[in-house]
């Protein structure tokens, strides 16, 4: 892989720019927590974003999921069943990987926008991607139990902060060694779909379940002890999370 593609945004944690999405790495050792999967059609890439940090896809100790929205959990699938890789989420968000519902933006909703040329482009690239395939996930568990100060005992002891919204159980990790949060998709920095410029923003609120529930979380952000935005679309932001929060709301 290139640094384009992958890139260490802080000691032991690893950035992957997959199809329009980004998944995250926490090393330990040999050890891997896998934070998000990408689209289906990132699978092999993905699996050699792992080798490429001196790991197997045998060494992912748990695919760790903000939410359950295919471009987030397109690989989870391919490494259970080959890997016997366990896939955690928020116990809320369990049941949307499992398709017991589906908390995602409809093909009507799409279609409706289609005229545009963002939402077009984005459209075709996320049907070649795997966006409209099957990723039900029946062996999606909930969330293991924290060990100390609220951390998962995962390589990288990430802490889950609740973030819904987007979707009923979106879930952000808080990274205290390295000052950093993962927000998934709770807290971006660009997004194909829109013109908006590179920054702290929210997603469109037609991708979002509930926007009221996703604003309101962003106080959840707030107040992390973290200096970096790790998102699930755009590339890293950098500075107080108050202030990202505010140019988010605004």
């Amino acid at each position: 892989m290139t640094d384009q593609e992958i890139s260490e945004v802080a000691e032991d944690v690893f950035l992957v720019r997959g199809s329009q999405v980004n998944w995250y790495l926490l090393r330990e050792g040999r050890a891997v927590t896998l934070v998000d999967s990408g689209y289906p059609a990132d699978t092999g890439r993905l699996e050699a974003s792992i080798r490429h940090v001196g790991a197997r896809p045998e060494d992912v100790a748990a695919l760790l999921v903000t939410h359950a929205h295919t471009d987030h959990i397109g690989a989870a699938n391919h490494l259970h069943e080959r890997y016997g890789t366990p896939m955690y989420l928020h116990p809320l968000e369990v049941p949307h990987a499992q398709r017991q519902y589906l908390e995602q933006i409809s093909l009507r909703s799409v279609a409706v926008r289609a005229w545009r040329p963002r939402m077009l482009r984005w459209a075709r690239h996320a049907i070649a991607a795997g966006g409209t395939a099957d990723v039900t996930s029946p062996h999606a568990q909930p969330l293991p139990g924290v060990v100390e100060d609220g951390a998962l005992d995962l390589p990288g002891r990430p802490v889950p902060v609740f973030t819904p919204g987007h979707t009923s159980g979106h879930t952000a990790y808080l990274l205290p060694h390295a000052r950093a949060v993962l927000t998934g998709d709770a807290l971006v920095t660009s997004h194909p779909t829109t013109a908006t410029p590179y920054g702290p923003q929210l997603i469109a609120a037609y991708f979002q379940h509930d926007e009221a529930r996703a604003r309101a979380s962003l106080d959840a952000l707030a107040t992390l002890p973290a200096r970096l935005v790790l998102p699930g679309h755009g590339e890293p932001w950098e500075g107080d999370l108050a202030a990202a929060v505010a140019t988010a709301r605004a």
